[in-house]
């Protein structure tokens, strides 16, 4: 039996956790969706497929990531571990990219988005 790829379970969390389907927004980047929170409709997480250079990773392969709110003092922490890197297209002091290929564990991108989620959900 095939395993799911990371992104697919990730998905399905989401959805059977928050009850949050991924959004799509942009026609240009048709791989490219977002988690809203269903109240005050802010992100606590985007999905994107973006080469791995720029992760800063000598390499043109096309790989998923998803990018979680943080808190500042976590940033720098997590970027110290394989599987994350400085927010790819956010603000790089409260958000981080983790690669969606198995090098972090479901468990832990759970975690990081119940993080994210309750960061912006303090914004309503």
């Amino acid at each position: 039996m095939a395993r799911t790829v990371q992104k697919d379970r990730i998905n399905k969390y989401v959805k059977d956790y928050y009850g949050v389907e991924p959004e799509y927004l942009w026609e240009k980047t048709p791989n490219t969706y977002v988690y809203r929170n269903s109240i005050n409709k802010k992100w606590f997480g985007i999905v994107m497929d973006i080469p791995k250079s720029r992760l800063g990773i000598n390499d043109e392969k096309i790989v998923y990531v998803l990018n979680v709110k943080c808190d500042p003092l976590m940033v720098g922490e997590l970027q110290k571990q394989n599987g994350f890197f400085p927010a790819y297209h956010m603000n790089k002091d409260k958000w981080i990219s983790v690669i969606l290929d198995d090098t972090v564990k479901d468990e832990t991108v759970f975690y990081l988005l119940e993080q994210s989620y309750l960061l912006i959900k303090e914004k309503t």
